[in-house]
């Protein structure tokens, strides 16, 4: 019994796979708008129609908000436990017109699957549940035995999984969890993820009169909270890129120089990456790299802002009211509800006389960070290996999966982050995609990992990142 005849039964029947991957495609489960909730509902169903399929047991769990799929198969007496986790929710598509195919209308072209979810997280996810169900059709069982857990609300912060995985904690009980939902760092170059960036999001709104007014009768005499809203928003960072916040950088510490000096070997290019998506310049902090800049240090954006009239054409008006949705991303030492008592401290005393601001939570994630010298990431970068001709590199991640804290902390297991998504791939962009030879080498992979993740032999070098030695973490 070994994972060759399982690759092979996968690039056999690769064309069916990818049918049914764009199926799963087609579903608009948008999990931020309450419009998509039938979608979700089908989406977690045809989860559980593809697990009872591929051979596991499988059903729905209610949380109160989207529902969980939950499934496993526990036929390998003896062997570990692992938990597959994936999420079935997707962005919002919008803005529609920059979208070349309609976004639930999965297209191929140029070796690429074009669809919203392709890569966030829906085709990552897909290609593991296949090695899973390849290996129950090829050999009659898995090497180890398995937890899956899908949700439904990761792209809005949820805490239903949260909540779940507490209740649950025997149940899901493991001695890893294996994760798919990021990028590797270039085409082709395997890529483990041992850290996340946290999140903390939120929306200012800065409230003026009691509605929009003529702007030439009241322009200049009556606050504009447009206006207002900007300056509030502009002055939470220098120009230096330095968070302006009183207490937003207690504690936060400089990451070792050793694993700052490795990422020197790690096969990046700033010009290449910023050519990507047409940026002429850098961002941020400017005394360190882009690359510390994107996994070990804090920062800010504004991810949304609305006021006045903003239609075709002019019109005079001085609107009552102005909005901006605001991300912080945060690093280990911070914690984000202490980041967003801070935030809204801050933006209330610097709004002016007349407005008013109401400021409202938009979801929060902790940070995240292990080490590199598990038996779970020693095996996942084997498999890896196997899959992709090359030992893979250790990076950190820009972004934030809230449930990954929890699994560590609640169920005691290491977690293991490797994807396979590509660079460049607009998640949460028009035009999101994900490489046909990621998703088959994705397939491969995971059917060499639950090989490897069973083998009980030690393997105590820690792999190189690219040509440098890898520090281990904390």
């Amino acid at each position: 019994m070994n994972a060759a005849a399982v690759t092979s039964h996968l690039d056999a029947g690769y064309e069916q796979s990818c049918g049914e991957l764009c199926e799963f495609l087609s579903i608009p489960s948008v999990s931020a708008h309450p419009r998509h909730r039938r979608d979700m509902i089908d989406a977690a169903d045809w989860l559980v129609a593809l697990l009872r399929r591929s051979g596991l047991a499988a059903r729905i769990v209610s949380t109160g908000g989207h529902p969980l799929v939950l499934g496993h198969w526990r036929g390998a007496e003896g062997a570990p436990t692992v938990l597959l986790y994936g999420h079935y929710d997707v962005q919002p598509p919008d803005p529609l017109d920059e979208w070349t195919s309609p976004p639930f209308e999965p297209t191929l072209r140029d070796q690429r699957i074009y669809a919203r979810g392709a890569t966030d997280d829906k085709g990552q996810l897909f290609a593991h549940l296949k090695a899973l169900g390849a290996w129950l059709t090829v050999h009659g069982r898995v090497p180890v035995n398995v937890v899956v857990l899908i949700e439904g609300e990761e792209e809005v912060g949820g805490s239903g999984i949260a909540a779940f995985v507490r209740a649950e904690a025997e149940e899901l009980r493991c001695d890893a969890v294996v994760i798919s939902d990021s990028a590797m760092i270039a085409p082709g170059v395997p890529t483990i993820e041992t850290s996340l960036r946290g999140l903390a999001g939120v929306e200012i709104a800065a409230i003026g009169p009691r509605t929009d007014l003529h702007s030439g009768e009241y322009g200049g005499v009556v606050m504009n909270p447009a206006v207002a809203l900007c300056r509030i928003v502009a002055g939470l960072q220098d120009a230096e890129g330095r968070i302006t916040i009183d207490g937003f950088y207690a504690g936060v510490r400089e990451w070792p120089a050793a694993e700052r000096e490795a990422l020197r070997h790690v096969p990046f290019s700033e010009n290449a990456f910023l050519a990507q998506v047409d940026a002429p310049a850098e961002g941020g902090e400017a005394e360190y790299s882009l690359l510390e800049r994107r996994w070990m240090r804090p920062s800010f954006d504004v991810t949304g802002m609305l006021s006045g009239y903003t239609g075709e054409g002019p019109k005079s008006v001085l609107p009552a009211r102005a909005m901006a949705k605001l991300s912080f991303r945060l690093v280990p030492e911070q914690s984000p509800a202490d980041v967003l008592e801070k935030i809204e401290a801050h933006v209330r005393s610097g709004a002016p006389a007349g407005i008013r601001i109401r400021v409202t939570p938009l979801g929060s994630a902790r940070p995240w960070r292990t080490g590199r010298n598990s038996h779970a990431i020693r095996a996942a970068a084997r498999a890896f290996t196997r899959a992709f001709n090359r030992e893979p590199v250790f990076v950190g991640g820009g972004g934030s999966i809230p449930i990954v804290t929890d699994f560590s902390e609640v169920l005691g297991a290491p977690v293991v982050l490797a994807g396979f998504g590509s660079p460049g791939e607009n998640a949460h962009a028009p035009n999101e995609w994900i490489s046909e030879d990621h998703l088959r080498r994705g397939m491969h992979a995971s059917a060499c990992l639950w090989e490897e993740l069973a083998a009980r032999e030690a393997h105590p070098a820690v792999l190189h990142s690219g040509g440098g030695q890898a520090a281990e973490a904390p």
